[in-house]
């Protein structure tokens, strides 16, 4: 069998193991390595080349640097700066998606949704309008924004790195600006004014106005040594509680008619109510400890971002993490589905907790745990002279790669070392502000991609779509290939569509005669637009809870901004590059 043959059939296989989700992706970049390597498809000294590739150096580099700009709390000042409480709700919703597109411009997409996303909460409260009418339009933003320049997403960094291996040179850090700040512009406009109304408003206001639902465990008191169900029900209904689940050392208790509750059985509830509220109510033990809490003391809900330090520990990490300062008082609706203690359960990406504490702790604790803060709206204190030096060192960066002094790499790393040095990102956060699952599948899956080049199966490929696309107007070449990268995205992370993609596009430009950046940009907007779908990327799936979405509430919004990409960034790359 030919080379060209096997590395398609190892593509294949790694494409579907993406789309399953059963593997982690970085696991399956790995898996998809050492197939090239027993098949010869990558030599033994080039498996690993990967992990020095410039890009995958700069992506960790800049996401310690963002991560710097995210804690000296700058960017998320100049956002309430920036968004007068005073104006209407169109115009602080327009305020708010172009501040949270310019920050993902220059920082992680996460990172700028974590600082806008309360912001959005409140806007949305303050014109008594659900949390979905703005969670969904800001997380869109915070991708769009990626697109305007070269450090927006890694996957404009890998499409650069592509250029260089292909033509000589990379992308400089504004040479999609022009295409990807038109994109963004109208994109914005339409999630401001049209987009946000076609979502749907479950509830109304009124139901939105009401505090959220919370998930916790109470536990039946000696007292009541021969409570039964028929009594324990009317005095949950008098509290505003429901009864989700009985648990008596740990394992579930069946719930019917004649069932007797023993002291110490711990009992799930749902409810609007806060934890002490229900328990005096109806008359049950707390599991927490009531001397624990100070005056002052508030709570803040908050969601799990991927990539935070808590995930798949339990919640007593959260106790643990803060020196015992903070700690989780409720869950949000994961525990509600599943119906286990929540002493077993363990913290996953997308999970809501409710965390009680002094307001300086949690504004201290959400940043660095990486949470996205729900309903409360305390900021952690700014430092004027470190935040001015922390924007200052960013800047010197940018402006070394603008001027051609330094290659992002370089920049970056640099600035990564000297906010380290000085202690402007503290030691902890250095390495823990790198999401090492993303470095892994970047540095795996170069040398794959490369594989794919080199076997051969790229100039086939790409001989075979520029036979579909011979003929057409620069417009619809650029259109559909703007498209086509786009739906691969839907079922990959853009970093694998963009190692995909990039070689193909460059190939199929030679064959057709157009220019190959305007193939790769078309491929670097496709990449990042994933609206369509929950999955298709991380900010997406964040505000799904908060929000209260449906996987098709995505799509409602999601198909026009698909269609105005599409023929936005079609109509600018061919005007550009006729």
């Amino acid at each position: 069998m030919s080379e060209a043959a096997l590395s398609t059939i190892v593509l294949a296989i790694t494409l579907i193991l993406f789309v399953s989700e059963k593997v982690r992706h970085d696991l399956v970049a790995l898996i998809a390595l050492f197939a090239c390597l027993v098949l010869g498809l990558v030599r033994p000294a080039q498996a690993f080349v990967g992990f020095a590739d410039p890009a995958v150096l700069t992506v960790a580099a800049v996401l310690v640097v963002g991560r710097a700009v995210e804690l000296s709390g700058v960017a998320s000042t100049i956002a309430r700066v920036a968004i007068p409480e005073s104006a209407g709700f169109t115009v602080r919703l327009s305020l708010l998606l172009v501040v949270g597109a310019l920050l993902s411009a220059f920082m992680n997409n996460i990172a700028a949704l974590v600082i806008t996303m309360p912001i959005a909460t409140d806007i949305a409260r303050k014109a008594k309008l659900p949390p979905a009418a703005t969670l969904m339009p800001i997380a869109f933003a915070t991708i769009l924004g990626g697109m305007t320049t070269l450090i927006g997403t890694p996957a404009n960094l890998i499409l650069s790195s592509v250029r260089e291996a292909e033509l000589g040179e990379p992308f400089g850090f504004f040479t999609m600006s022009p295409v990807g700040m038109t994109v963004t512009a109208i994109g914005l406009v339409y999630l401001a004014v049209i987009g946000w109304r076609l979502l749907p408003m479950r509830g109304g206001n009124d139901r939105e106005a009401r505090p959220p639902w919370r998930i916790f465990e109470l536990e039946v008191p000696s007292t009541d040594a021969t409570l039964a169900l028929a009594e324990l029900l009317p005095r949950l209904r008098g509290a505003s509680a429901r009864l989700l689940a009985v648990f008596r050392s740990g394992f579930r208790v069946a719930r019917d008619a004649g069932t007797q509750f023993q002291p110490g059985d711990r009992l799930l509830l749902v409810s609007r109510e806060s934890q002490p509220v229900v328990a005096e109510k109806a008359d049950l033990l707390t599991l927490h400890d009531d001397s624990f809490d100070r005056p002052g003391d508030v709570t803040a809900r908050v969601a799990v971002a991927h990539g935070s330090p808590l995930v798949g520990h339990g919640h007593e990490e959260v106790r643990m993490r803060s020196d015992g300062s903070l700690r989780v008082v409720a869950v949000g609706p994961r525990a509600a589905r599943e119906r286990t203690p929540l002493s077993v359960m363990r913290i996953a990406p997308g999970d809501q907790l409710f965390i009680r504490g002094e307001h300086d702790a949690i504004a201290d604790f959400v940043p660095r745990a990486r949470l996205l803060e729900i309903d409360r709206l305390d900021l952690p204190v700014v430092a004027p002279s470190r935040a001015a030096l922390t924007l200052a060192i960013f800047g010197i960066a940018i402006t070394l790669i603008v001027t051609d002094i330094a290659p992002p790499a370089i920049a970056f790393l640099g600035a990564a070392v000297v906010l380290a040095a000085t202690r402007l990102i503290p030691a902890e956060e250095t390495y823990r502000s790198i999401d090492w699952s993303v470095i892994v599948l970047l540095g795996a899956m170069v040398p794959v991609g490369q594989s794919f080049d080199t076997s051969g199966a790229a100039s086939i490929a790409a001989l075979t779509i520029s036979e579909w696309l011979t003929g057409l107007p620069l417009f619809v070449m650029l259109a559909l290939l703007v498209t086509a990268t786009m739906l691969l995205s839907i079922f990959l992370n853009n970093i694998a569509t963009a190692i995909i993609m990039g070689p193909l596009a460059i190939e199929a430009a030679t064959l057709l005669g157009i220019s190959p950046d305007a193939a790769l940009l078309a491929v670097l907007i496709g990449a990042s637009s994933d609206f369509l779908t929950p999955i298709g990327h991380q900010n997406n799936l964040l505000v799904m809870g908060p929000g209260g979405y449906r996987f098709t509430d995505y799509a409602r919004m999601g198909a026009v901004l698909v269609v105005l990409v599409v023929l936005s960034s079609a109509a600018v790359l061919s005007v550009s590059f006729a």
